[in-house]
């Protein structure tokens, strides 16, 4: 790959490693500091401890199982009877459930607010530990008279509200599995998902406010119970209190009117617990199963470790219910940390309005706060000074995901956010519901580069030969021992070869990510895009996340996004660049700047053969640029070939009506 002149700022030290003797301040310190004084060793720095991590995963598993204090129903035998990659066997024979650990961190918090809800369909209000805990019982109760049992799936078609979190600890405590499909999705979206799982219950709202909008979900829960006959729906009258109920389902009132006390299931650490969906490039949305266990440490390890998050924190995580980032953050209350929840468009009226995120932050006193790395960028190009505008002084942690975070960026958040608090810019996905990649409290911030791997995962930069690339060269992005929430299996790939082609084909036995890794010589690591969406340029390939970085921070250039149409006789192909304007820009010297940065900064190879003005680019809700799921559209719809509407999920479209527009517009231009 070429390597590209640095943009400014990149690798800059924003904030230094605390000192070892300061260790002892963080979770993660006090743990390694018992590890010295239990086996004798000495770990200097992160990567002393994150190198022992990986040399010795049962001892580093099973001591985080005890530091965190797991209730077992029935003991392991021992933390890692296999390490066979796919199908590793995590802590056989302990009966255990993720549910129960949610509510003992409910219950020791007593009278003291754990969800505190912002929403824009209907008033604010904030339950205590105790409240919720009842609302939990309360649900298993209706879940109990509709006939869910153990092994049953239930969905959850709800945003990010305390229902919601109730709904996915209730069921889960049963042993029964979750699913959670965010409301903007459509019909054909939703059942592309959850008819995979011939689920047996459904709670769904009646509809829900975006900004000034007013969405109704009457017509999508009708299609929905006439395509899963017998499925029993439960409606939570949320647009309107006195919303009417379809004949046959029960209002939500009904629902949860019996008080009971809290049941839980305890179930072997491999059970089914929740299904997460992530869209391929053929057919319907992989659905990737999780269980207890696997998120259950893994998620220990995150919120303690990682993240340092404990009672005394107020967490935000901006998240539709629909990302791996909802499901780690219901996690949050087996810390006692409490809940920022909010529903709404974050970007309405404005960027820096009275319902964004910087907002919600400001007005809750939040400590940590969880985001995608597009909202970041958004806010620092467009000029917003948050720190000023909104009490941030409480903040101490940021973490972003979803797409890599610019340098620029970095600078900004501590120029403009607060100059005291811990960057985390992280990375890892739906498929193992976690990170490979993050920041930790005992270890430095560089600004645009992640700094560590996260503790127990054996991650490395490979060639396509399996082996380790040179410092600062990019390489795939795998891992080389497995890790206890690693998909337990993907729904309906009875043998499997779904999964093991999704992350064991190009080097069997070990995980591929499909990301492009570097390791620099800063001994901190970039993601310069997918692997899959690399671009080759007449055999020199080309990150994608390099244009990213010096387009983002380019006046008068909204978004952008990169497509590359290979030419099938090896030539250079067709790279094909689509930007959108700010308003009130000269267009043609708008599109000569474009050229010269990424010619000067980059080289003449990234310079784009087209560029497409659109109106928007397509993005999910949380960010991502769909660059992979738009170039399969394009190449099927040249090709007068169907393709499946998952591959570009209309349903978290930043601006779903463009997408025919922008479709047509690219193949305007092919040759």
């Amino acid at each position: 790959m070429v390597s590209p002149s640095l943009p400014a700022n990149q690798g800059k030290l924003l904030k230094a490693p605390p000192a070892r003797s300061d260790w002892s301040n963080y979770q993660a310190g006090r743990f390694f500091n018992r590890i010295e004084s239990q086996t004798g060793v000495h770990f200097e720095t992160y990567r002393d401890a994150w190198q022992w991590s990986v040399d010795n995963l049962e001892d580093f598993w099973g001591e985080l199982w005890r530091e965190t204090k797991i209730i077992e129903h029935a003991p392991y035998e021992r933390v890692l009877a296999s390490t066979k990659m796919p199908g590793a066997k995590w802590f056989p024979g302990a009966l255990i459930n993720w549910g129960e650990h949610l509510v003992r961190g409910l219950s020791s918090q007593g009278d003291k607010p754990m969800l505190i809800a912002r929403s824009q369909t209907r008033e604010a209000f904030e339950l205590t530990g105790h409240e919720v805990v009842d609302l939990v019982t309360r649900i298993q109760q209706g879940l109990i008279r509709a006939g869910i049992a153990k092994g049953d799936r239930v969905v959850g078609y709800l945003p990010n509200i305390p229902e919601t979190i109730a709904l996915f600890i209730a069921a889960a405590s049963l042993g029964a599995v979750f699913c959670s499909v965010p409301p903007e999705m459509g019909t054909r979206s939703v059942l592309d998902r959850i008819e995979q799982l011939e689920p047996k219950l459904i709670v769904a709202l009646d509809g829900y406010s975006w900004g000034s909008k007013r969405i109704s979900r009457v017509d999508e829960l009708a299609a929905i119970r006439e395509a899963i006959p017998g499925i029993t729906a439960v409606l939570l009258p949320y647009a309107d209190e006195n919303a009417d109920v379809p004949a046959g389902a029960i209002v939500w009132s009904d629902f949860t009117s019996t008080a009971a006390d809290y049941i839980v299931e305890p179930v072997p650490f491999d059970t089914p617990l929740v299904v997460l969906f992530s869209s391929g490039t053929t057919g319907k949305p992989k659905a990737i199963v999780h269980g207890h266990g696997g998120l259950l440490v893994t998620h220990m390890r995150d919120l303690h470790l990682m993240f340092d998050i404990d009672e005394t924190d107020r967490t935000f995580w901006f998240s539709t219910t629909g990302w791996m980032v909802w499901t780690l953050s219901v996690s949050t209350l087996m810390t006692g940390a409490s809940m920022v929840l909010m529903d709404g468009d974050p970007n309405w009226p404005a960027l820096d309005g009275e319902w964004s995120q910087w907002a919600m932050l400001g007005t809750t006193g939040a400590t940590y706060f969880a985001t995608g790395s597009a909202y970041l960028a958004a806010s620092a190009h467009a000029g917003i000074e948050p720190g000023k505008k909104w009490d941030l002084s409480k903040l101490r942690e940021i973490q972003c995901s979803g797409s890599p975070l610019a340098a620029d960026v970095a600078v900004w958040v501590y120029d403009q956010v607060n100059p005291n608090l811990y960057l985390c810019p992280a990375s890892g996905g739906t498929d193992i519901c976690s990170g490979f990649l993050s920041g930790s409290s005992l270890a430095g911030v560089h600004a645009g580069e992640m700094v560590v791997p996260m503790l127990g995962v054996a991650l490395d930069a490979w060639s396509p030969e399996g082996a380790t690339v040179p410092i600062d060269e990019p390489g795939e992005l795998v891992c080389t021992k497995p890790l206890p929430s690693m998909p337990l299996f993907f729904w309906g790939d009875t043998d499997g070869e779904r999964y093991k082609a999704s992350y064991f084909d190009v080097y069997p036995g070990v995980w591929r990510h499909g990301d492009w890794l570097i390791h620099t010589s800063r001994d901190t690591w970039i993601i310069s895009g997918r692997s899959d969406a690399t671009l080759n340029r007449g055999g020199v390939r080309l990150g994608t996340a390099e244009f990213y970085g010096v387009l983002d921070p380019l006046p008068g250039i909204a978004d952008s996004m990169v497509v590359h149409f290979e030419d099938p006789a090896g030539g250079m192909g067709q790279l094909v660049l689509l930007a959108v304007a700010k308003d009130g820009q000269d267009m043609d010297a708008l599109e000569k700047l474009i050229k010269t940065t990424i010619r000067t900064e980059l080289s003449p190879r990234h310079v784009p053969d087209t560029i497409v003005w659109t109106p928007s680019v397509p993005r999910t809700a949380t960010g991502k640029r769909l660059e992979i799921p738009l170039k399969r559209v394009v190449q099927a719809t040249r090709e007068g070939k169907a393709i499946d509407a998952s591959v570009m999920d209309r349903g978290v479209l930043v601006r779903p009506d463009d997408v025919d527009g922008i479709v047509a517009s690219v193949i305007a231009v092919l040759p």
